[in-house]
């Protein structure tokens, strides 16, 4: 590399400008087209290698028309120059065509400004804990290189300057702590944006078709955390409600969308006994309306900033989709009776199939029913023997099925997830003129020992059905426990595990491997981080300055202050005690020496003085060699200009020479 030529301080700080945009870029590659994160690095390293041959920087007559084309570029891709996508795309690539037009050192500063800037824009895409560590580095950084500018002479090394910036960062993060809790807050997210900020995510909708819930069981995304008041149900009692669907038209089941509930309806009653089990959700951001309970909750929900409606079907929505994390507290019961007493006249919508398909299924419901002494209840239990005898699989990737699919399901293939053993289920009761819906929601969950939190992931998402039986109202009917009962006792992890990486399965399906508990702990940390930073809104800060505001009223507590107020004064002259300057203190601990020796300092007595009293001190040779340097190096020191790696070493050697001179 010697073509290259030596390092100059310019050189340098180019570079360290140059890595501290890559810095503030790399986390925007991912969702950034490919082109622009190819134009990005290209530019970036043809900084580096200007910098790093001398090479003078490109004219603007070939800057700007590149710049145009890149513009251009980022309207052909996203359809608008406006919006957050767009916006951060002309961000990146300003920031790095910027680095190829600097001729002052104003430019410098607009370059380091875009940064913070831009470093800023990853909170729209991402408020996560590792986020929020990777722009704190960052910005330290940032603050590196805008110290770095400031330098005039010497400067200082890059470690020592980057334990400055963190020093700096230190400081600044109380009061940044302080702001954050004590400044009012305002409805929404941390960070948002209208528009297209409120990108797509994975989540139950208001239709099934065969691979619907296939979809869902492969994404670890979470959907929600849950906190019982106490002990939390065992797993086959976690069905987590959401959508019902009522319509099928041959290929997928859909929501009619029923009436709002009322409490004194007379085609809608709801009757709970026993116990109630309390708990609270943290239902994460769907871009949908859904609001999940555990069965059964009666419909009382209390959604801060949110309006809920309950239908008759005990579906739970917002008015508006969910944009932002919501918390719930819920109570549910174990013993419970849904339109008991329902008018068999008004179940007609719960009988409905469509004309032209699925006939064999359709036959099968009417043998059934044409049986003599056939009972609702006594159907159900004949179709869920039938499935948990004949061989049926439980899977995630099962064949496509055709037109006649529910046929094709139960006669052919005998393969399917959650949405084929609800769904042909559904349709074979109504064939056989029981009223019956598809139900879909969550079902299971994996309890944090850590904090105390269940998490319920996408992968978690169920369909079940459910059927009205005179006298009884709706029942919850699973079908899939019938075929794969593990799935409703295990969850979705313990029914299919899938293999994991490096070998790790074993560590990965035990839940006392330390590798299990480091990912509790790690969770449980999110958690925590959702809980008290991303969730702080108005009414958390307003119960936080509630219970501050009487803390502070408590005498105990006016009595401490006192205390804490000394302790912090004693702790302060400590510390300034011990920064206390070492070659002062060298000095002052050689003249104690030198007392000891029958040489007495005047406060006017300087090092050259002291050392030719010091030559005529009957001492070992050694000793005087040392006490000789000790004060040349002191004069050093205290009256030559040295940068401060220089200053650094010499008094560590000041202090060794100190000690070989006792």
């Amino acid at each position: 590399m010697k073509f290259l030529g030596p390092l100059t301080r310019d050189k340098q700080d180019t570079l360290l400008l140059v890595a501290a945009a890559l810095l503030v870029v790399a986390p925007h590659f991912g969702h950034l087209p490919w082109w622009i994160t190819g134009t990005v690095c290209v530019t970036l390293l043809w900084r580096v290698l200007l910098t790093l041959r001398g090479r003078r920087l490109p004219p603007i007559w070939l800057l700007l028309p590149i710049a145009l084309i890149a513009m251009g570029g980022v309207f052909q891709s996203y359809g608008t120059l406006l919006g957050r996508d767009p916006g951060v795309a002309m961000l990146a690539l300003l920031l790095a065509f910027k680095l190829l037009e600097m001729h002052a050192k104003r430019d410098l500063y607009v370059v380091l400004f875009l940064g913070f800037f831009l470093m800023l824009t990853n909170f729209f895409y991402s408020q996560s804990m590792l986020t929020g560590l990777a722009m704190a580095a960052t910005l330290v950084v940032l603050l590196t290189v805008q110290i770095t500018f400031q330098y005039t002479g010497t400067v200082p090394s890059l470690g020592r300057r980057l334990r400055l910036a963190g020093k700096m960062f230190a400081l600044a993060t109380p009061l940044a702590a302080a702001l954050f809790v004590l400044f009012p807050r305002f409805d929404g997210p941390l960070w948002g944006m209208p528009g297209d900020a409120q990108g797509p995510r994975s989540g139950l909708s208001d239709t099934m078709a065969p691979g619907t819930m296939t979809n869902l069981a492969l994404s670890e995304e979470v959907a929600m955390r849950v906190r019982f008041d106490g002990a939390p149900p065992p797993q086959d009692r976690l069905y987590w409600r959401g959508v019902v669907l009522s319509h099928y038209d041959g290929r997928t089941w859909t929501r009619i969308g029923g009436r709002l509930y009322r409490r004194d309806g007379d085609a809608m009653t709801l009757r709970v006994d026993g116990k109630p089990l309390p708990y609270e959700v943290t239902l994460e951001p769907s871009q949908r309306r859904w609001l999940f309970t555990l069965e059964l909750t009666p419909p009382a929900l209390d959604v801060a900033g949110e309006r809920v409606g309950v239908s008759d079907e005990l579906e739970s929505f917002t008015v508006q989709p969910i944009h932002q994390r919501v918390r719930y507290r819920a109570a549910a019961f174990a013993d419970y009776a849904v339109q008991a007493g329902l008018d068999p006249a008004l179940t007609g919508k719960w009988l409905q199939l469509p004309a032209g398909f699925n006939p064999r299924t359709r036959e099968l419901g009417r043998l059934l029913r044409a049986e003599p002494g056939a009972t609702d209840a006594g159907i159900v239990a004949k179709v869920l023997a039938h499935f948990r005898t004949q061989h049926f699989t439980y899977t995630l990737q099962p064949p496509l099925l055709g037109r006649h699919s529910i046929d094709e399901f139960l006669w052919v293939s005998r393969q399917g997830f959650c949405e084929h053993y609800s769904g042909a289920f559904v349709f074979l009761m109504r064939a056989a003129g029981i009223p019956a819906r598809v139900v879909t929601g969550y079902q299971g969950g994996e309890l944090n020992p850590v904090d105390g939190y269940m998490t319920v992931r996408q992968s978690d998402a169920h369909a079940w059905a459910e059927v009205w039986l005179a006298g009884h109202g709706w029942l919850r009917i699973d079908p899939t426990a019938a075929v794969a009962p593990e799935r409703v006792r295990l969850g979705i992890g313990g029914a299919l595990p899938r293999e994991a990486p490096f070998g790790l399965s074993a560590f990965q399906n035990n839940k006392d491997s330390w590798l299990a508990r480091l990912r509790f702990h790690v969770n449980a940390a999110n958690n925590a981080w959702n809980q008290w930073v991303l969730d702080y809104n108005p009414e958390r800060q307003r119960n936080f300055l509630a219970e501050l505001s009487s803390l502070a009223s408590d005498w105990r507590v006016l009595a401490a202050l006192p205390a804490l107020l000394a302790l912090g004064w004693l702790w302060r002259r400590l510390r300034a005690r011990r920064r206390r300057d070492p070659v002062q203190t060298a000095w002052d601990r050689f003249g104690v020496l030198l007392a000891r020796r029958g040489i007495v300092r005047t406060p006017d007595e300087g090092p050259h003085s002291l050392a030719r009293r010091v030559a005529a001190l009957a001492l070992p040779e050694e000793k005087k060699a040392a006490m000789a340097e000790f004060l040349e190096l002191y004069a050093a020191l205290r009256y030559r200009a040295l940068d401060d790696d220089e200053r650094h070493r010499s008094a560590r050697r000041l202090a060794k020479l100190l000690s070989l001179s006792r």
